[in-house]
């Protein structure tokens, strides 16, 4: 996020050749020649704050392989455990999530499907996959994850904590790809809900620079 600067200038009486302008902390600089200086913009910087980052994903590029149409990857962002998602074949799932710029990701939140309800069917085995695209079944597999998490039941319900990443490893994420592997036991894997932790990423935007002189 680019933080936009401000200047507050004196009176042109106060410069008499009409040719200075304030710099930071009140200094004055000359006019670069042909012209006058051009102010930069302040440097970006970090998210101060942890967000849920799935408000920013980019939809139309996030996908899942092997879901249930009727039980889609949206609905794990709706907050009704009831609808959530389920695969369709069989206990496998891929979910790829991508973000509409870098971001750090903290911690990750899977929760219960409807509350509980089916304990068989919660995911256990999940291999987390850092900006990688294009990832199906015929490769996930031979593909080294960036983490490898085992969920328990406890890890699912709605009251308990995110669990953390190697946060070293997450910080300047694109996307997520998540490959449940394995579930408690049942034919098909649910999920009620997923919360994905972090902050932004300072980014520049090269526009935001004028060329002087």
């Amino acid at each position: 996020t680019l933080y936009d600067t401000y200047y507050s200038f004196p009176p042109a009486r106060d410069y008499p050749d009409n040719t200075m302008f304030p710099g930071l902390g009140g200094a004055t600089q000359p006019a670069a020649a042909g012209g006058a200086a051009a102010a930069e913009p302040a440097p970006a910087k970090d998210g101060d704050s942890l967000i849920n980052l799935c408000d920013m994903l980019d939809k139309p590029l996030s996908y899942a392989r092997n879901e249930n149409q009727s039980y889609p990857l949206g609905n794990l962002f709706i907050g009704d455990s009831r609808l959530g998602m389920q695969s369709d074949a069989d206990e496998q799932l891929i979910i790829h999530l991508t973000f509409q710029e870098f971001v750090k990701v903290k911690s990750i939140k899977f929760s219960e499907w409807n509350m509980g309800s089916n304990p068989d069917m919660n995911p256990v085995t999940v291999h987390i996959h850092i900006n990688r695209n294009n990832l199906g079944f015929e490769d996930i597999e031979d593909v080294d994850p960036a983490q490898t998490i085992t969920l328990t039941t406890a890890d699912l319900q709605e009251i308990s904590d995110a669990i953390d990443l190697y946060y070293v490893k997450f910080q300047r994420v694109k996307s997520l790809t998540f490959f449940i592997e394995e579930n408690a036991g049942a034919d098909i894997t649910a999920i009620g809900g997923l919360q994905i932790m972090g902050r932004t990423v300072a980014t520049t935007n090269m526009n935001d620079f004028k060329k002087q002189g």
